[in-house]
């Protein structure tokens, strides 16, 4: 089974996510359960809870096809002990609002380096978060999202996902989204022939500079995120189109088929059943056109 939807607005609260996800004809979706761009939001109340947990069993909303995602100022790998502790409170408030809400899962961006530590030693910062809310929370697997490379971002190659969960004490707790853009303009070019990074003399160094090709090809790159990460633990996917080239380092969405991965990707990522059981959520820049694309995506899987 594949779950198939957006990123739904929950504007007027959390249990009105579901209602707009079923409305676009959505079988899965993503929401922020508090304000993305403020550090502190009101707690949910009881009656959003209960309304949330039974709008989603009514409607046909697994917690494994939702696929929440925390706010935008949270850096579980800041350099400053005063940022650092910052997000981890905040992300720990964000674990325990998915708790409440009975999903099983939280989407978050890795961090950043910010120019003034060692990607080693932010890695070893976002696990170290990472573990502290797993911790302090029960059920929610933490779900890395690859990013792509921008700034000072760390998540953008395969190996840095690899090595926070290589430092992640529970193991069953921790996952992978991998979204489409943000691979590409990272350098995984799924449009490209099959031809390994290292068949070309890259290396991680040399291939880590703006505008470097690390990967090409569909399979190529399914598989080596199978062999570098595990595919055991890609627990949801978003699928955007890029407006920027491969190793741009520019994360720019498009809709499925209007950039420069093209649709023909998309359709190999529905077919491919070593994708089953996870949600792959539409994070496009043209909502109105959200219910085509999900009819389309369905089609190419073979649901109606």
């Amino acid at each position: 089974m594949k779950y198939i939807g957006a990123h739904i607005s929950a504007a007027g609260g959390v249990e009105n996510a579901p209602l707009r996800a079923q409305e676009i004809g959505a079988t899965a979706f993503a929401l922020f359960t508090k304000n993305q761009k403020q550090w502190e939001s009101p707690a949910l109340t009881p009656k959003s809870i209960e309304l949330f947990r039974q709008r989603c069993s009514e409607l046909g909303y697994p917690p494994c096809s939702i696929l929440p995602h925390d706010g935008y100022l949270i850096n579980l790998g800041h350099p400053s002990e005063e940022g650092l502790e910052r997000s981890r409170k905040s992300f720990t408030d964000e674990m325990a609002r998915c708790q409440a809400l009975g999903l099983d899962r939280l989407n978050f961006h890795p961090g950043s380096h910010l120019n003034e530590i060692s990607t080693d030693d932010c890695l070893r910062r976002i696990a170290d978060s990472i573990n502290l809310a797993l911790e302090a929370t029960q059920g929610v697997t933490a779900v890395i999202e690859n990013t792509a490379g921008q700034g000072s971002n760390l998540g953008f190659r395969f190996e840095h996902l690899a090595q926070i969960i290589s430092m992640i004490e529970d193991k069953s707790r921790v996952g992978v989204c991998i979204d489409t853009c943000h691979a590409f303009a990272a350098g995984y070019d799924w449009a490209g022939k099959p031809s390994l990074f290292e068949e070309e003399n890259i290396s991680m160094t040399e291939a880590d500079v703006k505008g470097a090709v690390v990967l090409r090809g569909y399979d190529k790159i399914i598989e080596s995120f199978d062999s570098i990460v595990g595919l055991q633990y890609l627990r949801g996917m978003h699928l955007n189109d890029a407006t920027k080239p491969a190793g741009s380092r520019v994360d720019r969405h498009a809709s499925l088929g209007k950039g420069e991965i093209g649709a023909e990707v998309f359709e190999k990522l529905m077919k491919d059943p070593r994708l089953d059981g996870i949600p792959f959520i539409l994070e496009t820049p043209e909502p109105e056109i959200w219910p085509e694309e999900i009819a389309q995506l369905k089609t190419w899987y073979g649901q109606k």
